[in-house]
């Protein structure tokens, strides 16, 4: 004979919602939980780069901020990465069709022209309907979304947006706040030895 069945009552269901709540919480998106597709056609997973500082921006390389941006940005990729801190470039061409060439012809670009050594990945849209969905989480997390090319958003070591700015503010603006999360990984890091 089987033991009759318990009824369920309401702090046995309390304690399942807060279970099942707790368990949906836990695996909640940081943006180094996405996959995205790089400037030659390879599937990447942001995974590769937590543990890092990241500045993730929309860039196009036929805008009037192309060329502070594109040097500035890759003036903070050569004092402080790869180790520790990564420029991640998306291109796009929602913003006065500023990006217009293909993925192929963009990387040869900022390669050639700025020396460009940080990663850049496929041209995406970054608003809107289409907009990938990296850019909805950031956009999202941060409540601030991008107008025009070259905004930025500068992640923390675990995926975490701590801000995000328009063009019109420099990246050597936002140069002293990275500097001191990189060195508080440095930090970190010399007192796990």
């Amino acid at each position: 004979m089987l033991p009759a069945a318990r009824p369920v009552t309401s702090g046995t269901l309390f304690l399942a919602l807060l279970l099942l709540f707790g368990l949906t919480k836990s695996k909640q998106k940081d943006f180094y939980t996405f996959k995205v597709v790089n400037s030659r056609g390879k599937l990447v997973s942001l995974e590769k780069y937590r543990g890092s500082v990241s500045l993730v921006v929309n860039v196009a390389s036929e805008c009037g901020f192309t060329d502070e941006h594109y040097r500035d940005l890759q003036q903070l990729q050569r004092d402080f990465g790869p180790s520790h801190f990564n420029v991640l470039a998306f291109p796009c061409n929602q913003f006065g069709q500023q990006e217009p060439g293909s993925d192929k012809e963009i990387d040869s670009y900022v390669r050639r022209v700025y020396g460009v050594s940080f990663p850049l990945f496929s041209k995406i849209a970054v608003v809107g309907t289409g907009a990938n969905n990296v850019y909805k989480h950031l956009a999202e997390v941060s409540g601030k979304e991008p107008d025009w090319n070259f905004w930025k958003y500068l992640v923390d070591v675990n995926g975490k947006v701590v801000d995000a700015w328009g063009p019109k503010v420099s990246v050597m603006e936002i140069r002293p706040k990275i500097a001191e999360m990189v060195r508080q990984i440095i930090l970190k890091k010399k007192e796990e030895l």
